[in-house]
């Protein structure tokens, strides 16, 4: 396998690859793949390509000696290898976004969230495995919970009061642009965990639970004030 990081050119025939008649329209977009990969490299355990693979290719890729299929694993092999070593060196990721119309005035933030916490999801139960750091984890996952929406319809659900138009449309726009440094610090948090550190995140005064009231006396749970993934950053 070519051991080179990946050029623009290659990243180009990757997606021009994902498109192929050979994958039945079923495999993912390269900003799909590039978050599921964020996190399948970030998590506490190991992903095998065997395990990630299909789920970036679809069913198009088994069964088949098509060269098509044979340069796109190659490709994807050499993406999963280039993330994993920008993280493990702190230089971060850049992500991939594609518009979300042909007005190319919104990028698509919502797809490359959603697909994240999908690639989580291939190493088992995040929360689960972080014991009782799980805490800290969910307040370092909630910008892409934020991000896909998730976060507002849980507290629309709940009956809890939701940001002003105004307020929502500043703090997504603040996540949108911290999104590398979000992915770096879950990353970090998992290095941190595997490597025994006793708290991956410090706090100099006693940790307030996300859902008491907030500190800062506005009345509102800490989680939806002073402990908004904004914050975080």
């Amino acid at each position: 396998m070519n051991p080179n990081p990946l050029t623009d050119s290659d990243l180009d025939r990757l997606e021009e690859l994902l498109e192929a008649e050979v994958f039945g329209e079923e495999a993912m977009r390269l900003d799909e793949i590039q978050a599921m990969l964020c996190a399948v490299v970030s998590g506490p355990e190991p992903v095998s390509p065997g395990v990630w693979l299909p789920e970036a290719l679809g069913k198009g890729m088994e069964g088949t000696n098509d060269p098509v299929v044979g340069e796109a694993i190659e490709l994807l092999m050499r993406l999963n290898n280039d993330i994993a070593a920008a993280l493990l060196a702190d230089e971060t990721v850049a992500p991939v976004l594609y518009p979300v119309d042909e007005t190319c005035e919104e990028y698509d933030y919502a797809a490359w969230a959603d697909s994240y916490v999908f690639g989580a999801g291939l190493a088992g139960d995040w929360y689960e495995m972080a014991g009782k750091h799980a805490d800290d984890l969910s307040e370092l996952l909630e910008p892409l919970f934020m991000l896909n929406g998730m976060l507002k319809e849980d507290v629309e659900q709940s009956g809890e009061r939701w940001f002003s138009p105004a307020e929502e449309a500043r703090l997504v726009a603040d996540i949108q642009d911290n999104l590398p440094v979000i992915v770096q610090t879950l990353y970090n948090f998992w290095r941190n965990k595997r490597a025994g550190a006793a708290a991956p995140i410090r706090r100099d005064e006693p940790k307030t639970g996300r859902n008491d009231p907030c500190p800062c006396g506005s009345g509102r749970k800490y989680k939806q004030c002073c402990g908004h993934p904004d914050k975080l950053n």
